[in-house]
């Protein structure tokens, strides 16, 4: 019994959103990313000044549309059908997987790595063009949901 009580004291200060909000969150912070990391790649070929910055840009543009239709998009699917197995309150941070939390981190480590070393700008604008596309085209599965909850045939209320 004490269990169960100290259960309920611990889950009263969890965060919860509805599935909507949880979907919004994913998608802003998708779209975030992905707007943060090609603005960073199209400064860095901006302030290069070569001739060829124009390929580095189209080739990362060209990457990031299978990037983000077979990698994250599929990614953004498997986030979308774990959120719609919860109720209808979700803890704020499981928009998504815990395991995905240690991925990002990565993720972020190694940008910032790369950042830092030697490897020219303009090489890492294709990385960061692709990787970023990507993430903002499979935002877009997120919206897609939103809409299809919160659609008044639906039935669904506006959240």
């Amino acid at each position: 019994m004490k269990h169960e009580e100290a259960k309920h004291g611990i889950h009263k200060f969890k965060p919860s959103v509805s599935k909507p909000w949880l979907y919004r969150i994913a998608g802003l912070l998708w779209t975030f990313v992905g707007v943060l990391l090609c603005t960073l790649a199209f400064v860095w070929l901006i302030n290069a000044h070569h001739s060829q910055d124009i390929v580095f840009a189209l080739l990362g543009i060209a990457i990031a549309i299978p990037v983000g239709r077979f990698g994250f998009s599929r990614l953004a699917q498997k986030n979308i059908a774990r959120l719609n197995s919860f109720g209808d309150q979700i803890c704020v941070f499981a928009f998504q997987a815990w395991k995905s939390y240690l991925i990002i981190l990565i993720m972020i480590t190694l940008g910032t790595t790369l950042r830092h070393s030697g490897i020219p700008k303009e090489y890492l604008a294709i990385a960061y063009i692709s990787i970023g596309g990507g993430l903002l085209f499979a935002s877009f599965r997120y919206y897609a949901r939103i809409k299809a909850l919160t659609s008044p045939r639906n039935g669904m209320p506006n959240d």
